[in-house]
């Protein structure tokens, strides 16, 4: 070390520093410019970044007038994406796309069965070969076995798909069953009008698909058909749940708002809609019917297969515009009109796929005036226990309400139909229920259909904003759907004895002030009393009228040939109730299905062909009964008269008509009591008095109509009365209950409408 020498001058003191030494301890002298020269590079770094901060702390000033800081633009850029660009779409100039691929380029069939295929060729997908007059259209993926092969399908594999030239093929996935969208435009190429949307693990019940369905529906006679349709007066309900139409009121399928799960009660009351226009018919399933992985995951008890079971014999429904329901891609038959809705969306899970597109097809076909109607089982499916991924329902279950909500206020004002559809998906896209690919993919679909060939429907013009009319007493339908067994559930179902006592007190509600009028004509001893407890739950009364009298049992004696003459009295003694039913003993009533029948109106069966007859005035005795009903005729007062010479088919014939079962409304009794004053001694006959008290009364074409789907049987000795109940009708004739036993089989076979019959038994 060199000491330090102060005796030595120097400018720069030099001596060696020790790494142990402070260096913030050491003294030293100060050169300012020695400082510079040796800092100059940390100084040219100090003066960048104090620059950059001041030009920051500038534009941040600033960014209170003007909207381009940094920070502002990237905010902004996150929560605005960039508008999505609506497609550019000249559907004028589409040129047709012809098979030049595949071997069945010349092969044309009008009915087609798509289905998509992973595995090996199924037994239920074997039976769907077989049915006849319709061509099975197997589509594979990217999971397909190579080799796979069905003698009477025809296979396209991802190579045969690619090679079609259908655009929609670049947006496809390779592992989904949405690639049936291919198939569906490949159906169409080869003369389609006509498909069933299946899949391989479905077999139609009875191996016939005309069975089911509604095939033909462009005939006079199709269109004259009337179909229940849901009632539209109910407020703000926008979705329904068939499955309780169909007699499971604890099953919801697939596709069902959540919140909806809970509606378990049948409709008051339906309307109706004429057919032709049904071009989309969903099926229900029998065995694992379409349900979501809530329902499939909470109401099985361990590893037991679902084997629920709906009601055959229901009547198809209709869904009004304004209400929607679950649509499926495996139990669907689609009509020409409503090919353009088989398009499958990608951008959504698959188990959402088919569920988007029939909710998205609903709204667009109201723009044509068709409707979706939902169908008795047609297929039955089996549970392979296989477990539903929540995971792929998700966005399922979070958006579906909305999207029902979003579809019923949508509007366009494009003027085609192929407009409007281009026009939702990308209103779609916008609210986010599906991608921006999906936009792309319906513009490419849209002009697929062109290229083979379909012709878009024209627009239907409705108005759906306007205000939906009331539904009259007389055209409100009545039916109550059976409620099936539901032991799958693993628990018992709740509020069972509550849904049948809510039905009696509707029936009651309906019939309270009605008077029953009825004649016995069996052993009225034995009966009188189970007929009072049968149909005097439901009616104000039930005055019961016989050959005999019996006072201990307040049974009126009456002959059933004229017993018309009878009913005056009874009416003068019930003068404040709604009206009068007449039965005979003969004929069962099934009191369930009159509800929808407009009480204010008459009722016979008119119109059921072997119930009446126009008799030739030739034969003696119903010569001197035309004889009488002349004279009757001719002392009727003017409105009566005027009424009777336009209904009846002749001068030289009568009408005869069955009279066991008919209905007189107050309003109509003034009218009978004088018709039977008119006809005094005389002895026309109950049978030939009744018609021609109705003719008078009113014109035929002003009576109800419930009657006229009544059972009505005129040789049935021979049968069994067993065989041709049915409790889908408003009466049956004949029945005959001669004792407790007799009366006991017909409660059994009643309680099919009423179940709380069988707390009679």
């Amino acid at each position: 070390m060199v000491q330090d020498d102060s005796s030595v001058k120097s400018s720069k003191p030099h001596y060696i520093r020790p790494k142990h030494v402070n260096l913030f301890n050491e003294p030293r002298n100060f050169d300012f410019s020695t400082w510079v020269s040796e800092n100059s590079l940390k100084l040219l770094v100090f003066c960048i970044l104090t620059l950059t901060v001041a030009a920051l702390f500038f534009f941040l000033q600033t960014s209170n007038t003007t909207q381009n800081s940094i920070f502002c633009f990237k905010t902004s850029h996150q929560n605005h994406p960039e508008k999505l660009k609506f497609p550019k779409l000249d559907l004028n100039s589409i040129q047709p796309i012809l098979d030049k691929s595949s071997p069945y380029s010349s092969f044309h069939s009008e009915q087609w069965i798509v289905v998509s295929v992973s595995d090996y060729p199924s037994a239920s997908l074997q039976s769907l070969v077989r049915i006849k007059g319709w061509q099975v259209l197997a589509i594979g993926n990217v999971k397909t076995p190579k080799d796979w092969i069905l003698k009477g399908a025809i296979y396209l594999s991802l190579e045969d798909q690619a090679n079609l030239g259908f655009r929609v093929v670049d947006y496809l996935p390779y592992d989904s069953f949405v690639r049936k969208t291919v198939g569906y435009l490949f159906a169409i190429q080869h003369g389609a009008r006509k498909i069933f949307d299946a899949d391989d693990r479905g077999e139609v019940i009875g191996g016939e698909i005309g069975k089911h369905f509604d095939l033909e529906i462009d005939g006079d006679i199709a269109k004259e058909q009337r179909i229940l349709q849901y009632s539209h007066v109910t407020a703000n309900r926008t979705a329904v749940n068939p499955y309780v139409h169909f007699g499971q009121r604890s099953v919801w399928p697939r596709g069902l708002p959540l919140e909806n799960v809970g509606e378990v009660n049948h409709e008051e009351f339906y309307s109706e809609v004429s057919g032709g226009m049904q071009y989309i018919q969903q099926g229900i399933s029998n065995g694992l019917p379409d349900v979501d992985s809530v329902f499939y995951s909470t109401r099985k008890a361990g590893l037991e297969t679902f084997d629920i079971e709906f009601d055959e014999h229901a009547p198809k429904v209709a869904l009004p515009r304004g209400m929607m329901v679950p649509v499926n891609s495996f139990n669907t038959l689609f009509h020409y009109n409503a090919f353009w809705s088989l398009m499958l969306p990608v951008s959504v899970s698959k188990m959402a796929s088919d569920v988007s597109r029939g909710y998205w097809g609903q709204r667009l076909l109201w723009e044509i005036g068709g409707y979706v109607v939902v169908y008795p089982p047609t297929v039955h499916r089996n549970d392979e226990l296989e477990a539903y991924p929540f995971s792929e329902e998700k966005d399922l279950h979070v958006n579906v309400g909305r999207l029902i909500k979003f579809l019923i206020s949508w509007r366009s004002e494009k003027h085609r139909l192929f407009e409007k559809i281009l026009d939702l998906s990308y209103a779609m896209a916008e609210e986010g229920f599906w991608g921006e690919n999906d936009v792309k993919y319906t513009a490419a679909w849209l002009q697929d259909l062109l290229s083979v060939g379909y012709q878009q429907p024209s627009i239907f013009q409705i108005e759906l904003d306007g205000q939906k009319g009331e539904i009259v007493p007389g055209d409100r339908k009545e039916f109550v759907p059976r409620k099936l067994p539901s032991v799958h559930l693993g628990v018992e179902e709740s509020g069972t004895v509550n849904y049948e006592i809510g039905n009696l007190v509707r029936w009651r509600k309906s019939f309270g002030n009605v008077v029953l009028i009825m004649f016995v004509s069996g052993p009225v001893q034995q009966t009188a009393l189970e007929w009072r407890l049968l149909y005097g739950r439901i009616f104000k009364t039930v005055v019961i009228l016989s050959n005999q009298a019996d006072a201990d049992l307040a049974i009126g004696q009456g002959q059933l040939d004229q017993l018309y003459k009878y009913l005056p009295k009874i009416f003068y003694r019930f003068n404040s109730t709604e009206g009068f039913l007449f039965l005979h003993d003969n004929t069962i009533l099934n009191y369930w299905h009159l509800v929808q029948a407009d009480r204010s109106k008459l009722w016979i069966a008119n119109q059921v062909p072997t119930s009446r007859t126009a008799i030739d005035q030739n034969l003696s005795w119903f010569s001197k009964q035309a004889d009488m009903v002349k004279k009757v005729v001719s002392t009727m007062p003017a409105h009566l008269q005027v009424n009777y010479k336009g209904s009846n088919p002749s001068e030289q014939s009568l009408a005869f008509c069955g009279s066991e079962v008919f209905y007189v409304p107050r309003k109509f009794v003034q009218d009978f009591i004088d018709l039977v004053d008119l006809v005094g001694d005389l002895d026309i006959h109950h049978k030939i008095a009744v018609p021609v008290f109705f003719m008078a009364m009113d014109v035929p074409q002003n009576f109800d109509s419930v009657l006229n789907k009544m059972i009505y049987k005129t040789e049935a000795s021979s049968i069994d009365s067993q065989d041709f109940y049915s409790a889908h009708v408003p009466a049956v004739h004949p029945w005959i209950v001669s004792n407790e036993s007799d009366f006991l089989k017909l409660i059994k076979l009643m309680s099919a409408g009423d179940p709380l019959l069988m707390e009679l038994v």
